[in-house]
């Protein structure tokens, strides 16, 4: 149960951390509307997107890989490359700070429909889910495989009520943005390791 935890705890972040499409909206949300509860919209939509997916991958997709164990290896490959492309991408990227404060705040509606389109549309987060997630999940069961779900679920909407909240503290305080530029550096750190630890499953 604990194993089962700790690794959808740090599968999840992992996969989460990077600023993508997804994250940077709700942070750029966050950051301009003029309360937090405005960015509520989006960051309950990411989330609901996120949970839905994690389900689906963990429920659904499992059961399919079971009967066929070269679709799990090579979605596990798919995933291993794709953390790794994404830490080199993500390591030489520089934060588009002032871009996003000259972005106008989007109404309830638009938040939903555009945190929508950039969560279910988004291939890398099909790959994340289905390619990674939900093939990681594939050594639990009972109790186990369902602990798993809910952490990596969990990781999810605290993650997206953080980065809203980290984005309307930046957006007054951070005028540099070097804080982007560390926190990028720290997510391409954080996908490198978790490629290397899905390679030694694969491995064992």
């Amino acid at each position: 149960m604990l194993e089962a935890i700790i690794h959808g705890f740090i599968l999840a972040f992992g996969l989460i951390l990077p600023l993508g499409v997804q994250n940077v909206f709700v942070f750029n949300q966050g950051a301009v509307q003029s309360q937090f509860m405005r960015a509520l919209p989006v960051i309950m939509t990411a989330a609901i997107c996120d949970t839905l997916l994690i389900s689906l991958a963990v429920l659904g997709v499992s059961v399919v890989v079971l009967e066929y164990y070269w679709l799990k290896t090579v979605l596990l490959t798919a995933g291993i490359c794709f953390l790794l492309y994404m830490g080199f991408v993500t390591w030489r990227s520089t934060p588009i700070v002032k871009e996003q404060r000259k972005s106008v705040s989007f109404t309830p509606k638009k938040q939903i429909a555009f945190a929508m389109s950039v969560s279910l549309l988004n291939p890398h987060a099909i790959l994340d889910t289905i390619g990674v997630i939900g093939t990681s999940s594939l050594k639990y069961t009972g109790v186990e495989k369902i602990a798993f779900a809910v952490v990596c679920i969990l990781v999810s909407w605290v993650w997206f009520v953080g980065l809203g909240i980290v984005g309307r503290v930046t957006g007054k305080m951070d005028r540099s943005g070097r804080f982007l530029a560390i926190l990028n550096k720290i997510s391409a750190i954080v996908m490198w390791g978790t490629a290397i630890y899905i390679g030694f499953t694969l491995i064992k």
